[in-house]
């Protein structure tokens, strides 16, 4: 992605702030049929002396998880704000009409190599991780928990999905 030096955001607490206050990644990958794009909430896990991880998990429907092999070089989008800007927003448009309409953005790409977790534990404890996050923020006051439905019931529902795991192979602050 082409992005001027001065928009460019290096400081990575900000783009890990930025990953975590909107965690809906698109995952692209390249798989048989061509590329293909999912969205997914992603729990993103910094390491220590390493660039990180991103956890999330799919519908054992969904073809992503066959159609990838570990290793697989994927990208993940987090896209935040937007806005259009019109040249009529600018003071000086009406004096010297020199402005053009552009558009101002916040994202972040991450590349990494994805890794299929098809292991109950894996993905109980994404599942469970990535739904005291957003319970919390949703509804801190009583906030879901796994706990709420019967034990047979979440069993049912977590053998329909499949954990996937992202190592991060490029910071998002480097745009090499």
């Amino acid at each position: 992605m082409y992005v001027p030096p001065h928009f460019d955001e290096t400081r990575l607490d900000e783009i890990h702030r930025l990953v975590g206050r909107y965690p809906l990644g698109i995952l692209v990958f390249n798989g048989p049929g061509g590329l293909d794009a999912n969205h997914l909430p992603f729990e993103l896990d910094i390491g220590e002396g390493h660039p990180g991880f991103l956890r999330a998990h799919v519908a054992r429907a969904n073809p992503l998880w066959t159609e990838t092999q570990g290793g697989d070089e994927v990208l993940v989008i987090f896209r935040a704000a937007d806005a259009y800007v019109s040249p009529n927003w600018y003071p000086s448009k009406h004096e010297f009409h020199r402005q053009v309409p552009t558009w101002n953005y916040q994202v972040v790409h991450i590349h990494g190599r994805i890794r299929i977790r098809d292991d109950p534990r894996y993905v109980r404890g994404v599942v469970a991780r990535l739904t005291r996050t957003h319970e919390t923020r949703t509804e801190p006051a009583n906030p879901w928990r796994m706990g709420d439905s019967p034990p047979d019931y979440i069993d049912r529902m977590l053998e329909a999905i499949v954990g996937i795991e992202i190592e991060i192979t490029r910071s998002p602050a480097s745009r090499n």
